[in-house]
């Protein structure tokens, strides 16, 4: 079996180099904007992750957000699918932020306790809970509104 897994690897390397030259002999320019953003590219010049100030709040966002499915948030919270929460990239924990849906005019407010969502366009993941208040199956525009902290942050 062992021999059979170092085979597949070796057909797939052969695979893939032998694409690459294709590409590459063809002329075809791979450009930046093609790509996918990589989640370190939104960290600032110290390597933080840029962070919502005080200026954020009251400002209005608007996207597309989708619905998730974690086990554990990033704020070692076990993910509960009927609370209200959310994901966003970078307003802090326990940020509350109200959502409309720009489709059918209905909102929430929902409390940011994860990170994500990491795809081009989308500005919010939803829990299950706050996504069916909203009215949101799968994918949907929404208007973010930030709204504060619900809680204050830990020293």
């Amino acid at each position: 079996m062992r021999n059979q897994n170092t085979h597949r690897r070796t057909i797939k390397a052969a695979t893939l180099t032998a694409a690459l030259a294709c590409v590459l002999a063809t002329g075809v320019q791979i450009t930046p904007s093609l790509a996918r953003p990589h989640p370190a590219d939104l960290r600032n010049e110290s390597g933080a992750f840029a962070r919502a100030t005080k200026a954020d709040v009251g400002s209005a966002l608007s996207g597309i957000a989708s619905i998730y499915h974690d086990r554990i948030t990033a704020t070692g919270e076990h993910m509960n699918s009927n609370a209200m929460t959310a994901a966003h990239k970078t307003l802090p924990f326990g940020s509350m932020v109200t959502v409309r849906n720009n489709r059918n005019g209905r909102s929430a407010t929902v409390r940011i306790n994860d990170r994500g969502p990491f795809v081009r366009g989308r500005v919010i993941d939803l829990s299950p809970g706050a996504a069916r208040v909203l009215g949101v199956d799968g994918l949907a525009p929404v208007s973010l509104s930030v709204n504060g902290r619900a809680y204050a942050r830990r020293a």
